[in-house]
C-alpha cells in the first residue's frame, strides 16, 4: 500500500470545507486583471483574517490574480516550500467556505496553516490558487478569483455543494518560504541505535532500512534518539518542517511509506496537531540537520483513528530534518 505523507502516513489534517478531490493544473502566478466584471476587494492587515467585500456588480468573466499587498521578503520561486494562511468565499451569498483563521490556537499551540510546495499537488488549495503566490514576495497577500470550474476543474468535489459556475474568491497570505533540494539528506556520522531501539541503515538517496530488534516488545511510550546531530536552528511549533522520512511497522518490520519513493523532500506543519502526536512530540525542539529515530505507540499514532489501517500499529520512523519554513 502506498502512503503519501500528507494524506495517510503522517498527517491528520483538519481542512475546512474541502472543495476538491485532487488539485487541478496550475497557472504561472503572474497577476492578471481578468475580463469585464467586478473583482472583490480585501480589507485588513496581512497576517490577520481578511475581510472580503463583494461588489453588487456581476463578477469578472475570467480568472483574476491580484497582489493585494506586497511583502518585503524573498521572492517565492518555483519548487519553494511555503507556509500560507488562506480564506475562501463564495461570491453568491458571500458565504465563507473555509479559512486557516478558523483553526484557532489552543493555549501555547499555534493554529494550523497550510504548508505546501510550489509545483506539487496541494492538499488544501487548488493549484491555480497555490501558484498565485509564485513570483510574489514573502509577506504578500494575494487574491485569486474565478469560477470553481476554472480554478478546480474536473476535480471539484461535487458533494461540496459548489457548482462549476460558482465564483470563488481566495485570499492567500505568504507567511514564509524556503528552498531545499528534494534529494537533500542529513549529513554526518550516524550513531549506533541505543539498546532496544531499531537498527537503521541509511543508504544515500534511498529509503532507510529499519530492522526491528528481535525479542523486544513494542514500547508503550514514545521513544526517540538523534542518530545524526545537526547544527541548524531548533524546530519551533507552528513552523513548516521540511524532511525526508521512512516509516515501518514494528509488528512486521515492513515499510509502509517513504519520501524517497515519492518526490523526495516533503513538508508539513509541526506542533499544531496537523500530524500524528508522535511527530509533534518527537520533532519540535530538534535541530535542522538532525536525523531522528522515532518509535511511536498507537496512542501517539493512529490509535484515535480506528478506520486507519495503522490504528493498531507501533510506528517506527527515521526522519532527516532538512529545513523549516
Amino acid at each position: 500500500m502506498n502512503y503519501y505523507v500528507k494524506r495517510r502516513a503522517v498527517a491528520l489534517l483538519a481542512v475546512p470545507a474541502l472543495l476538491f478531490t485532487a488539485a487541478a493544473c496550475g497557472s504561472d502566478g503572474d497577476d492578471s486583471e481578468g475580463g469585464a466584471g467586478a473583482v472583490a476587494t480585501v480589507k485588513g492587515k496581512v497576517g490577520e483574517k481578511p475581510k472580503i467585500a463583494l461588489p453588487k456588480d456581476d463578477p469578472s468573466e475570467t480568472t483574476v490574480t491580484k497582489t493585494v499587498a506586497e511583502g518585503d521578503g524573498e521572492v517565492i520561486k518555483k519548487s519553494d516550500f511555503v507556509r500560507l494562511d488562506w480564506a475562501v468565499e463564495k461570491w453568491d451569498g458571500a458565504k465563507e467556505l473555509g479559512s486557516t483563521w478558523t483553526s484557532a490556537s489552543s493555549g501555547s499551540t499555534p493554529r494550523q496553516q497550510a504548508v505546501e510546495q510550489i509545483g506539487q499537488q496541494s492538499q488544501q488549495l487548488p493549484d491555480k490558487v497555490l501558484n498565485g503566490v509564485k513570483g510574489k514576495k514573502v509577506g504578500s497577500r494575494v487574491l485569486v478569483q474565478g469560477t470553481a470550474g476554472d480554478l478546480i476543474g474536473e476535480n471539484l468535489n461535487t458533494s461540496s455543494g459548489i457548482a462549476k459556475t460558482d465564483v470563488l474568491v481566495w485570499v492567500v497570505d505568504a507567511v514564509g518560504a524556503a528552498s531545499v533540494d528534494s534529494k537533500a539528506e542529513a549529513e554526518g556520522k550516524q550513531a549506533a541505535s541505543a539498546s532496544g531501539m531499531p537498527e537503521v541503515k541509511a543508504q544515500s538517496q534511498k529509503a532507510a532500512t529499519i530492522t526491528i530488534p528481535k525479542g523486544e516488545k513494542a514500547p508503550k511510550e514514545l521513544k526517540q534518539q538523534v542518530l545524526i546531530e545537526g547544527d541548524g536552528k531548533k524546530v519551533e511549533a507552528g513552523q513548516g518542517l521540511i524532511a525526508q522520512y521512512t516509516g515501518v511497522k514494528w509488528e512486521d518490520g515492513k515499510t509502509f511509506d517513504s519520501s524517497w519513493n515519492h518526490n523526495g523532500a516533503t513538508a508539513f506543519q509541526i506542533g499544531t496537531g496537523a500530524v500524528v502526536p508522535g511527530w509533534d512530540k518527537g520533532l519540535v525542539g530538534k535541530k535542522v540537520g538532525d536525523r531522528v529515530l522515532l518509535v511511536i505507540p498507537p496512542s501517539l499514532g493512529y490509535g484515535s483513528s480506528p478506520s486507519s489501517e495503522l490504528a493498531k500499529n507501533t510506528l517506527v520512523f527515521v526522519v532527516d530534518i532538512l529545513g523549516t519554513v
